[in-house]
């Protein structure tokens, strides 16, 4: 079975976190949503999430990393150094790195993760990252690694995994399911 994770910092978009949660688990998908303080995180609207695992889940492996975005969430993401660390050892195992909204801007370019590589992120985040290539798409897969730009395209977002894990069929009965 194919294993994701979706990682939880204070001040997280909540759509951009529940429905890739949402979806994956949907696809058959294992999703351990991670919270990297704890065993709980209040979004950016204030809904607040029990996490699947606190901190240790840093620790295990996963076929995907999912970066939910939120200003105060991706700047939360990004000062931590576990998860730089649990990000770039993925990465650099050929796993796949999704990320939405502000995610893509300050947590995978300071890692350089994106240097080489087409992505979009929320709009007016994406210019100066040296090395990467900002295109102004709703979604963009570029190899391993999986970017999007808001809460509006979550569900677009949250397909590009599930057929990045489980296939491009997969993905159309999910969308199907939930009439995307």
């Amino acid at each position: 079975m194919k294993t994701a994770c979706v990682l939880l910092a204070e001040g997280f978009e909540e759509v951009e976190a529940i429905t890739p949660i949402d979806y994956l688990r949907r696809a058959g998908i294992e999703v351990s949503v991670v919270g990297i303080t704890g065993t709980s995180a209040t979004g950016s609207r204030g809904v607040a999430i029990g996490a699947d695992l606190g901190p240790e889940g840093l620790k295990r492996d996963y076929d995907a990393i999912v970066a939910p975005g939120g200003g105060k969430g991706s700047t939360n993401l990004a000062a931590s150094a576990a998860v730089g660390t649990f990000i770039k050892r993925h990465f650099a195992a050929g796993k796949i790195v999704a990320a939405i909204c502000a995610a893509p801007a300050l947590v995978l370019g300071p890692l350089g993760i994106l240097e080489g590589k087409r992505f979009t992120c929320f709009p007016g985040m994406g210019s100066g990252l040296r090395g990467a290539v900002h295109v102004e798409e709703r979604v963009v897969v570029d190899g391993k690694l999986i970017t999007s730009r808001a809460a509006g395209t979550a569900g677009e977002f949250a397909l590009a995994i599930v057929a990045a894990l489980a296939g491009k069929a997969k993905a159309g009965e999910i969308a199907d399911s939930v009439l995307l």
